[in-house]
């Protein structure tokens, strides 16, 4: 597929440190939070290459008010955490704007200028000004990456699959804290000639970028 660079942003989901470290989020449902680390790295060398070429750079993270008045009931009650939503951790309330916890990792800290989407759910859309930030500056496709694979980055993926952007998954760049999970988020994505998007790693991203920055160029994306 074609690229238009001009029309294009990326969009680095949830690298928050609530999912990322121990003592958040993650680790209270039972998870293993180092298995999220692989993605790092490769999201680490597309952001520095979309800083330098001078696209859009969008990050979300998923969290809630103080109060919890945009947490549904019914998700502050799900599964067995040792701790809930808006419970004191070692990093602040779990997943509450304005807490350590919530904050994105170091490695990813957005630059002045970035934008960042504070999101109360699994989708990047919903309850959210990203469809206005994405429509003000005239994108077109979305380079999606973090984590996790199967839940917010799918979910990320198929709003704007419905909206009619075009998605490219930087596989290496998402994580689960199962990999088979990881692995069948991609497959889904990318089913039948791309029904939600299309996937790639890293490299044919970087290769497509700095070959051609912001020409038409094919990404290496495969079906």
């Amino acid at each position: 597929m074609e690229l238009d660079w001009l029309a294009t942003a990326l969009v680095i989901i949830d690298m928050q440190r609530d999912f990322m470290e121990p003592g958040g989020f993650g680790e209270t449902l039972g998870n293993d939070v180092s298995q999220l680390a692989r993605a790092v790295k490769p999201i680490g060398t597309v952001l520095a290459a979309a800083r330098d070429a001078g696209m859009l750079v969008i990050h979300t993270r998923e969290g809630h008010l103080p109060d919890l008045s945009d947490a549904p009931p019914a998700k502050v009650a799900r599964g067995a955490p040792s701790r809930r939503i808006g419970d004191p951790g070692p990093m602040g309330r779990i997943l509450i704007r304005g807490e350590a916890g919530h904050d994105i990792i170091p490695e990813l800290y957005p630059m002045a200028g970035e934008i960042v989407i504070d999101k109360p759910g699994k989708g990047a859309f919903y309850a959210t000004g990203l469809g206005d930030v994405l429509e003000k500056y005239g994108i077109e496709n979305l380079l999606v990456c973090g984590v996790t694979t199967e839940v917010c980055v799918n979910t990320t993926v198929r709003e704007a699959n419905d909206r009619g952007y075009r998605c490219i998954v930087i596989a290496d760049g998402c994580a689960s804290y199962f990999p088979e999970f990881h692995e069948m988020g991609l497959k889904m994505i990318k089913a039948q000639g791309g029904i939600f998007g299309w996937v790639a790693d890293s490299a044919a991203i970087l290769e497509a970028m700095t070959t051609e920055t912001f020409g038409k160029r094919a990404a290496g994306a495969s079906r």
